[in-house]
């Protein structure tokens, strides 16, 4: 499977925000993501790395 791990930064530390992640999607409000599951977050951030190799996703908060 090709899903990615979304991480956002906080206090220069990655947290593990969602995992499974199929849809990242910009949005005024934020980034959307959402999982293979249906669970999804809406977080004030902007995308600071992408890693389709390492299936990382690393936000920034805004």
């Amino acid at each position: 499977m090709c899903e990615s791990k979304a991480y956002l930064l906080e206090s220069g530390q990655e947290k593990l925000v969602l995992e499974s992640v199929d849809l990242l999607e910009d949005k005024p409000e934020g980034i959307r993501i959402v999982n293979l599951f249906g669970e999804e977050r809406l977080l004030r951030a902007r995308v600071k790395t992408l890693s389709l190799v390492d299936h990382k996703i690393v936000l920034e908060p805004l």
